[in-house]
Formats: C-alpha cells, structure tokens, sequence
C-alpha cells in the first residue's frame, strides 16, 4: 500500500487524519468489547444458573407426571390437561445491551391455582396437582431459558465481531497506514535534501559566475589603465 500513495504533504496530511481516526475507533472498539465480555460473562453466569434449574425442573416434573400416571392413569391424567381453560401468554420486548438488543421475555398466567386449572378439585387427587404444579414450573424455566440464551448468543456474536474489527484495525489497517505514512516522510526528506543540494549548487554556480564577471571586469579595467598611461619622458629627439 506504501508504494501506491503519491509522496505528497496532502497525503501526508490525509494519512495521518486517517491514522488519528483509526486509533480513536481502535480505543473506542477496544472499550466495548471488553464491556461486552464482562456483560457476556454476567450472562453465562446467569445462564448456568438457569441451565442447572431448568435440569432439576423437568426432572422434577418427569417425575411427578409419572406419578400421577402410575397412580391415576393415563386418562385422568390427559382429562386434567384437557381441562385447561386460559393458556399462558408471553410477551416480548428487547433492551439494550453495550448497543446489542436483546429481547426480554415477560410471561403471565402460568402459574395457577386449583381453581384456575379448569378441572374439578374432587375429581382429581393431589398427584395431579402436583404434576401440574411442576410443569408450570418447568414452563417459567423454560422461558427465562430462551430469554437468557438468546441474549447470550445475540452477545457472543456482536463480541466475536468487535474482535474482529479491533483486529482488522490493529493488524491490517493501522500498519499499512504508518507505512504509508513513514513511506511519505521519507520520500519528502529526500526530495528536500536533493532540493537543498540543488539550491546549494545553483548558489554556488552563481556565486561563481560572480567571481568571474568581477575577475573579468578587473581585468578590462586593468587594460583600460594602460591604455591611457602617458608616453615616458625623453622621447625621438627632434631635428
């Protein structure tokens, strides 16, 4: 890229805007991915944390389903579920993160009481209850589990791109642009030095001249002089 750039001083002066910029989108750049790291790290922390609860709740409700099959029956089991009138409603918004949006999930009516189950309370035991009890649990986990690994992975990838910006920056764009620049100052020095030898010369060759046109003038002058001295005394006697 060096040798490409005209060794000019408005590209110099160019260059080194650019440089300038660089270097202020490479701070800049640097500053949000580890701000986006550190978030990210809160988020995976969040996230194994959910992953865990999320295991024990449908281990829980695996097994308390099983439960109430074992010991209502299958029938009684799906004429519960059947049973549901109001299903649960989820609703979604987004929030912003170090610039990432991430969505934020609000859920409502999964949790419910007896009464809100839709199936008659003497019709049913308290193994069906339970069941249900855990799956609306399992449900909530499940829930805050999208919310969290969608958020983690919408994180993951806007790091891995500001990497790869502050990498392209640092490794590529920067480097070429002090080339250019060193490239730039260097070929202006030379052409000042061989400016400044030139001048030199041009003095010298003038002051040269100069010297000989006194030198000349000198001489005609000491010509002149001769010319007009007067004949010496005594001269061809007369007759």
């Amino acid at each position: 890229m060096a040798k490409d750039v005209k060794p000019t001083r408005k590209n110099l002066m160019e260059i080194e805007d650019r440089i300038e910029l660089s270097e202020r989108g490479h701070g800049t750049l640097e500053k949000k991915r580890d701000g986006l790291i550190m978030e990210f790290m809160d988020i995976l922390d969040k996230a194994q944390d959910v992953r865990g609860d999320l295991a024990d709740d449908y281990d829980q409700a695996q097994r308390k389903i099983n439960m109430a099959r074992a010991m209502e029956g299958d029938v009684a089991v799906r004429g519960a579920a059947a049973a549901l009138q109001e299903h649960p409603e989820i609703t979604t918004e987004s929030k912003n993160i170090m610039g990432v949006v991430v969505p934020q999930i609000e859920s409502s009516r999964v949790s419910k009481n007896l009464s809100e189950r839709g199936y008659g309370i003497m019709g049913t035991s308290a193994r069906i209850d339970e069941a249900a009890e855990a799956y609306e649990d399992l449900l909530e986990s499940i829930i805050l589990a999208a919310e969290v690994e969608t958020a983690m992975k919408k994180m993951l990838r806007e790091i891995e791109t500001t990497k790869r910006r502050v990498n392209a920056l640092e490794f590529k764009l920067l480097p070429d642009l002090y080339n250019s620049q060193e490239y730039i100052e260097q070929k202006l020095e030379e052409q000042e030095r061989e400016e400044t030898f030139r001048l030199k010369k041009i003095k010298e060759k003038k002051e040269q001249e100069e010297k000989e046109a006194r030198e000349a003038e000198a001489d005609e002058d000491e010509i002149e002089e001769e010319d007009m001295e007067p004949p010496a005394a005594g001269g061809v006697p007369g007759n």
